[in-house]
């Protein structure tokens, strides 16, 4: 396998969001036959669709996203292969020894958890993703890695529909975040990406002048 794999979901109205986050709605805002040209209009939440985080997501005092290296948002890919688990699986360092491994090997690689979800993106089992442990971010910042990225809602469990405990503190942000980190979430297709000996993945997001996080466009090269 080789070339370019396109791993973003589509901007489109009424896509799955966070829960809590803004809706998301795409409309015309002018038209060529009326107005000469084509434009649209656009309402979503700063973490819709795929998505990065910065630090200052989770905290007020860590970086904003306008405040990063460029270098956290792309370069060189270890791919875990975290597919098949069970709904609400915690990804432990266990499960991750092998990507571990080869994030030793190559400091400052970014890290894909393909955890196979994806597939369930716009259903309600979307929600129920599995999830890092803060034992296994903290194994991730060990290794030197600053960028992960993972093709589910979030690295931390999402809490179901009107549970009274949602925003559990977002423990695997933390550790991340709280080493200068950032998160890519929302990814799709990962799978494709299993096995490949070279990948490289570039998740740039919209320059957002003191945000939190930002929309991407996430893309792979393989070969």
């Amino acid at each position: 396998m080789s070339g370019w794999l396109d791993l973003s979901v589509p901007v489109v109205t009424g896509m799955p969001v966070y829960p809590g986050d803004p809706e998301v709605t795409v409309s015309p805002a002018l038209r060529a036959p009326a107005d000469g040209v084509n434009v649209l209009a656009l309402h979503l939440g700063s973490q819709s669709g795929t998505h990065l985080d910065a630090p200052y997501h989770v905290d007020d005092a860590w970086p904003r996203l306008d405040e990063l290296p460029l270098d956290r948002f792309a370069g060189r890919a270890v791919v875990a292969d975290l597919r098949g688990l069970p709904a609400r699986s915690p990804i432990t360092p266990a499960l991750l020894a092998p990507a571990l491994d080869a994030l030793a090997a190559a400091p400052g690689a970014l890290l894909l958890l393909a955890t196979g979800w994806s597939a369930h993106w716009g259903t309600d089992m979307y929600l129920a993703h599995p999830w890092l442990t803060p034992e296994a971010a903290e194994a991730v910042v060990a290794a030197g890695t600053r960028t992960v990225a993972v093709d589910a809602l979030s690295v931390d469990p999402t809490p179901p529909p009107g549970d009274p405990h949602a925003g559990s503190g977002l423990p695997a942000h933390r550790v991340l975040c709280g080493a200068g980190g950032v998160i890519a979430e929302n990814l799709t297709g990962l799978e494709r990406l299993v096995g490949a000996e070279e990948v490289e993945v570039f998740l740039f997001p919209l320059r957002l002048r003191g945000a939190d996080g930002a929309p991407v466009r996430a893309i792979a090269r393989v070969g």
